[in-house]
């Protein structure tokens, strides 16, 4: 088949959100189905924005990042697989962290943690009853380091799929991440678990990576060709792969901005999910990306151009994520399809 590698590829990203000093990042990942959840943990507190495209959106404590709203940091932010069953994930990461003191101090209360949280669908992919709990996000924090971070089928990553617009044979997504590293110290990275309807493309070659194959399973079928042609536009052959969906992601960086800005910022970084999965932020995608500045660094940063980093950052994320996959039963993997 006709694809980049993952050597070849012009983005070919290297690094991980963990570039961003003192963010940590955990897998809990369950096989049995598959499924799981990822915490990317900033205990002190980042300041945090995000922005949400896709239609169906699985979210908590969004609210709280309006520009609007008192409160500005984020203890941690929550990914996870189980759709709307999966944010309970995020009340173990709650329970870590309070069990450890951090959180948002006000009066005399305890800290109170807080931990915004995203979800996507993957109850078609093995027994539905399987999902991440509590227990899970909890298990994900203890887990968490600094290093490298495992990609591919794990935590938030573990039942994603791609490539199911107009359902046909999808393949095998993943979670996957990258950063930017400028000479003046300033770092810009993200983490995305893809479980997209559309294809995922290599922005660098413009080629499709991974996504719906044709029924004989062994080229790419091309959504966004399919829809030129008149396939599935139709409003009768527009609901499938409804629900089933949803790409989730987190930017970082270490340059100081309030929460304004972050909110910008994580609007721009939508680009890099535009330019890496055709079609995006859909009907059937609940798409959200948020974003993190941990402040660490003393160069004064510009937000347009953080922001357009971002992007980058995303797009070298999925990617990843999907160059990473390991095939599972039903869904090819990338690396079987280079074969």
């Amino acid at each position: 088949m006709e694809s980049s590698t993952l050597e070849s590829s012009a983005l070919a990203p290297s690094g991980s959100i963990t570039d961003v000093e003192g963010i940590r990042v955990g897998h809990f990942t369950d096989a049995r189905r598959p499924t799981g959840c990822t915490a990317i943990l900033y205990e002190r507190g980042a300041v945090a924005g995000v922005d949400v495209r896709g239609s169906a959106p699985g979210t908590r404590e969004t609210d709280l990042l309006e520009p609007t709203n008192l409160v500005d940091k984020v203890n941690a932010i929550v990914l996870s697989g189980g759709s709307a069953f999966g944010l309970d994930a995020a009340t173990g990461v709650v329970r870590y962290l309070d069990e450890r003191g951090f959180g948002y101090s006000l009066g005399g209360a305890p800290p109170v943690p807080i931990v915004p949280a995203a979800v996507l669908f993957d109850l078609t992919v093995g027994d539905a009853r399987i999902r991440p709990t509590a227990d899970s996000g909890y298990d994900a924090c203890t887990k968490a380091t600094r290093g490298p971070v495992a990609e591919g089928n794990v935590g938030a990553g573990a039942g994603a799929t791609v490539g199911k617009l107009l359902g046909n044979k999808p393949m095998k997504g993943g979670i996957g991440t990258a950063s930017i590293k400028l000479p003046n110290g300033l770092v810009v990275a993200a983490i995305v678990a893809v479980n997209c309807v559309g294809d995922v493309v290599d922005p660098s070659t413009g080629q499709i990576i991974a996504g719906a194959l044709t029924p004989d399973g062994k080229s790419f079928l091309d959504i966004t060709r399919s829809l030129r042609n008149g396939t599935g536009v139709a409003a009768r052959r527009a609901s499938s792969g409804a629900g089933e969906n949803t790409t989730i992601g987190v930017v970082a960086t270490n340059a100081k901005f309030n929460k304004t800005e972050m909110t910008k910022i994580a609007q721009m970084a939508h680009d890099g999910m535009a330019r890496a999965i055709s079609p995006s932020h859909t009907m059937f995608d609940g798409d959200t990306l948020f974003a993190m500045s941990t402040g660490t660094s003393p160069i004064a940063a510009n937000v347009t151009a953080i922001g357009a980093l971002a992007a980058e950052a995303v797009s070298g994320s999925i990617v990843r994520g999907v160059m990473m996959a390991a095939s599972i039963p039903g869904y090819p993997g990338y690396r079987e399809m280079q074969r």
